[in-house]
């Protein structure tokens, strides 16, 4: 089994990718949050310092790019390859209302016919260069049945790997993911498949098996491994339950990294504020104590409540 870890923008940065690898691993890949390349700038210093090789040894890195001009993507995939990657992710199921007004992520599948043009120039670049693009998707942008048309567009291409959140963009990340579409991509796609969308437990993941009604070889997990960091440990089956030594080592490495590059105190507990809003399922009979520490406003306030938490468990 192989599993992915997805691009969250502002929480899967190379700190967090390096931190996590040390300490739980288990990962296949890593998709790193996307760039978004302009005019003159393909990648951004601050996108570059994360994606550079130097702040993501060891580990397997696809970064993925935000665009709907085949230009710009090919000029930002050109400064990757000049980096060392082998392998680049196209962004199209960003539900944004900035981003999708601008025909970007999820935006972009409202027009099928500018789709395929952009698709024919950048896997003719792939080809040409022999590397590889993988395609995230959603089923359509206002409605699931626009999926059938997307698939047979997608089918005339090399795509390295289609993943597939099965959700369109007006779902945002509410409610169940429409799985019937992806088990009609089961039956229909000519590309390698990866299913994204709300696995945060080994019985998640065993349901999706029994309605698919095959194991699914490769999933990508988001939210699910941010609420549970050991989630890949124990769909691997390298694990049964949560290891809180790990979670406190993963949190005190993030909070110390975050305190070297960030301040005041307050810019480094918002980071830290939206890890917990993940971590606090994890637990239930703190929850008091998990909405102080979501409040605090000082490192020592903050430290005082969540070495409580953690410690306890």
């Amino acid at each position: 089994m192989k599993i992915y870890l997805a691009p969250l923008e502002g929480i899967t940065n190379h700190i967090f990718r390096n931190t996590y690898n040390e300490i739980y691993g288990n990962i296949d890949k890593y998709f790193a949050p996307f760039i978004s390349p302009a005019e003159n700038c393909p990648i951004t210093p601050r996108e570059r310092k994360d994606i550079t090789p130097e702040n993501n040894t060891g580990i397997n890195l696809v970064p993925q790019i935000l665009v709907c001009r085949s230009d710009y993507f090919i000029e930002a995939a050109r400064e990757l390859q000049a980096m060392g990657y082998q392998e680049i992710n196209l962004n199209l199921g960003c539900p944004s209302g900035t981003v999708c007004s601008k025909s970007k992520g999820a935006g972009f599948l409202k027009d099928p016919s500018a789709l395929q043009s952009f698709l024919d120039d950048i896997y003719s670049f792939s080809e040409s260069e022999n590397m590889k693009i993988s395609l995230k998707t959603r089923l359509g942008f206002n409605d699931p049945e626009e999926f059938y048309d997307l698939l047979e567009i997608f089918n005339t291409f090399p795509v390295s790997e289609l993943i597939i959140h099965p959700r369109i963009r007006s779902d945002f990340y509410k409610g169940e993911p429409r799985r019937e579409y992806f088990a009609y991509a089961l039956e229909h796609s000519k590309n390698p498949l990866v299913y994204n969308g709300n696995i945060y437990t080994v019985k998640d993941y065993e349901n999706l098996c029994d309605t698919f009604g095959v194991s699914l070889e490769t999933v990508m997990l988001g939210r699910g491994l941010i609420s549970d960091p050991c989630l890949p440990q124990k769909l691997k089956g390298v694990a049964t339950e949560t290891d809180f030594k790990k979670l406190k080592r993963l949190h005190d490495t993030l909070y110390h990294e975050y305190q070297k590059i960030m301040s005041p105190d307050i810019n480094v507990l918002f980071k830290m504020r939206e890890l917990w809003t993940y971590w606090r399922v994890l637990f239930e009979d703190k929850d008091r104590d998990i909405k102080r520490l979501l409040k605090a406003k000082k490192y020592a306030e903050y430290e005082d409540i969540v070495y409580r938490v953690l410690l306890t468990e």
